[in-house]
């Protein structure tokens, strides 16, 4: 059995593999990441994800005011604890209004990205028809692809389908 750490810091070196893993696989077209559909899924996931942010930054620097707070924060350099903590929280507020807004920004893609779709080129089958799932349009009840579905040779309906009058 394997144990799942609940450490900040983890999580989010696993968070940032995530990341370096998504831009891996997005640097190429293939399977999952070929259609405008799946960038609209990947651009409203990171919306979701730079929605949270905010509160993983505000968190983190919890540390810090409860140990300024409680009168135990130091400073490597020998300043004042009290300016590098208000610097602290600065910085963190900054960061945290940054995030807000590329939150916003990844909202405004997604929408962009929502009415997208991509028009799929009529390719020949590489593999014959059949099984089930034939969707040829080879004339005759013989089709030059291989298959023997029954198809009318007037309509290429299936049988159940066709309304022609010699069937």
């Amino acid at each position: 059995m394997t144990t799942q750490t609940t450490n900040a810091a983890t999580l989010a070196d696993q968070a940032a593999e995530a990341i370096r893993g998504i831009n891996h696989t997005t640097r190429t077209p293939g399977e999952g990441w070929q259609y405008p559909g799946d960038a609209y899924t990947l651009i409203g996931t990171l919306a979701h994800l730079s929605r949270m942010l905010p509160q993983a930054i505000t968190q983190a620097i919890q540390p810090v005011t409860d140990a300024h707070q409680a009168d135990r924060l130091t400073v490597d350099d020998g300043t004042d604890p009290a300016q590098a903590a208000s610097r602290a929280v600065q910085t963190t507020r900054l960061a945290i209004s940054r995030a807000m807004h590329l939150s916003q920004a990844l909202d405004a893609v997604h929408s962009a990205l929502a009415p997208l779709g991509c028009r799929v080129d009529d390719e020949p089958e590489e593999e014959p028809c059949g099984e089930g799932m034939c969707q040829c349009y080879c004339v005759g009840v013989l089709h030059a692809c291989g298959c023997d579905c029954p198809r009318c040779p007037y309509c290429q309906q299936d049988p159940e389908n066709c309304d022609c009058p010699d069937q």
